[in-house]
């Protein structure tokens, strides 16, 4: 599977799996027969209802088609229900989220990747470049990358939970927020599961240097003990 290098806020390179072309076809495809189903279903309810305005018919059916894409991709953080089920996701390459813009950005250019040659020019630009990026998001900054790993293995196994009785053993873990537990959940993650380990070194010296922390203990186990300890202390 290809991957992809993408620079956290904290400078850090984290690699994410592509979304494959096949995966973003039927991504697209899914987005496609929702539109179908939408139209339909409003062309029956013009047929059966006696509106003597056609231009409000036509707005209710033409927006949708015009702007599912870029609304679905704001509000729903970079899918579209498409994309969703596919478990794919539209990131920016340096590693901020996507902007309104940015997603404004790769609407505007889809009429080129989508719509002259019918899709031919997405197909090329996607496969030419190795990034997982059609034109839209050669303009935007932009790549879609698969988020299914990602998702099973942080609810699952690396989120850490502490039990009642348990002692920290660094308390300047109260220090930390949020972004920097879930930087180091995904820095584990990709250490595990691709057998890289420079995001993890990189991450156990920087926590380390922020805390003020000297310790022996192997990288692996001094983050899943700052994750514990920060899920004890911020439990209270």
């Amino acid at each position: 599977m290809q991957t992809i290098k993408v620079r956290t806020t904290h400078n850090v390179f984290i690699q994410y799996p592509i979304a494959s072309l096949g995966d973003r076809i039927l991504a697209f495809l899914l987005d496609y027969l929702i539109l179908i189903a939408y139209s339909l279903f409003f062309i029956v309810l013009f047929i059966n209802t006696d509106v003597a305005v056609p231009w409000i018919w036509m707005v209710i059916l033409g927006l949708p088609w015009l702007l599912y894409h870029v609304l679905f991709e704001i509000f729903m953080n970079g899918q579209s229900p498409g994309k969703r089920v596919m478990k794919i996701q539209v990131v920016r390459l340096d590693g901020t989220p996507p902007t309104i813009g940015n997603y404004l950005m790769r609407w505007i250019f889809s009429f080129i990747d989508y719509y002259i040659f019918s899709g031919l020019i997405a197909v090329i630009v996607i496969a030419v470049g190795g990034k997982g990026q059609r034109l839209g998001d050669l303009v935007a900054g932009t790549s879609v990358v698969k988020l299914i790993e990602e998702r099973e293995i942080a609810s699952k196994e690396i989120f850490v939970t502490a039990e009642e009785a348990y002692t920290p053993t660094f308390g300047q873990v109260i220090q930390l927020k949020e972004a920097d537990i879930e930087l180091i959940q995904r820095a584990l993650e990709v250490n595990r599961d691709q057998g890289n380990s420079e995001p993890l070194l990189v991450v156990t010296e920087k926590v380390k240097s922020l805390l003020g922390i000297q310790t022996d203990l192997p990288p692996v186990k001094f983050l899943y003990t700052i994750i514990k300890d920060f899920n004890h202390l911020t439990s209270k």
